[in-house]
């Protein structure tokens, strides 16, 4: 695994005033990033796998809220199709960027190494073409001008369980457990094991995979747009390294899952905080 990169977090603990401030502060550098990509034609395409309820969709929500939605894409792809099955890199070369672009897979290709065997969405021999050519077909790309990020969210599995009970009983997000999502609960030895073959074998020194820990989506979230920023040097770019964000619990008001807490005690913002990172 010599090409796996774990990346060390920049941010130890976050209030949800400071979370807030520093999102935005990033999201200002993702927007001169994006700018940057379409004044110069560069074509970025950022992936996020990781298991269900690691934060992939809402790291990428964080990502794009504020930029130009006519200049990027957000690409899902679901149970595969029996004609996407036969022909898995010809699906995903039609919906790579194009010049200008940014494109942000919620699952990739990857998908293919990991969930699509561990769920028996894919033959064997679909599984064993798909590693032995997905690095030679993704340097192809890159020489050809594409900029590939593959970053993987980690979770936990008692992390997980608490979010899979906590989108069951949330009014607004229940929709989001699948029977599927369940499933992969009993399954996680066997995710574990594609999982790291994955590492061991889809990584190179032109495309390797940035490990992130999410088991706090709000300093996972934050990490991961630090690390896209730092790959570019576009125009008006800040200095990343020199800034020092220290924890203040001096706070008294937060939301949480759309609801808007204030005059708080130090004891209940540090235990509503402490659910946020869950959100």
């Amino acid at each position: 695994m010599e090409f796996i990169k774990y990346l060390n977090s920049d941010y130890t603990e976050l209030t949800d005033s400071i979370y807030r401030e520093e999102k935005f502060r990033l999201q200002i550098e993702l927007l001169k990033l994006q700018e940057w990509i379409e004044k110069n034609n560069k074509r970025v395409a950022i992936i996020f796998e990781g298991r269900d309820a690691a934060g992939k969709g809402s790291t990428i929500k964080r990502f794009i809220e504020n930029l130009n939605p006519r200049k990027l894409r957000v690409f899902e792809l679901g149970v595969p199709t029996k004609k996407q099955n036969r022909s898995w890199f010809k699906t995903h070369e039609r919906i790579m960027p194009k010049a200008g672009e940014m494109v942000f897979f919620d699952r990739s290709w990857y998908s293919r190494a990991m969930i699509q065997p561990t769920m028996g969405y894919c033959t064997k021999n679909q599984y064993e073409y798909f590693m032995k050519n997905v690095i030679d077909w993704e340097e192809e790309l890159i020489r050809d001008g594409t900029h590939i990020i593959k970053i993987y969210l980690s979770v936990q599995k008692p992390v997980q369980k608490l979010r899979f009970k906590i989108r069951k009983e949330h009014k607004l997000k229940y929709w989001k457990l699948s029977k599927n999502d369940l499933k992969t609960l009993g399954k996680w030895e066997e995710y574990t094991y594609y999982k790291n073959r994955m590492f061991e074998f889809c990584s190179s020194e032109k495309s390797p995979w940035i490990i992130i820990n999410s088991n706090n989506k709000m300093i996972a979230r934050l990490n991961a747009m630090r690390y896209v920023l730092r790959q570019f040097s576009y125009d008006g770019k800040i200095d990343l390294e020199n800034e020092n964000w220290s924890v203040n619990y001096d706070q008294n008001d937060l939301t949480l899952f759309g609801v808007y807490f204030d005059n708080l005690s130090v004891e209940q913002y540090t235990l509503l905080n402490k659910l946020k990172s869950y959100e």
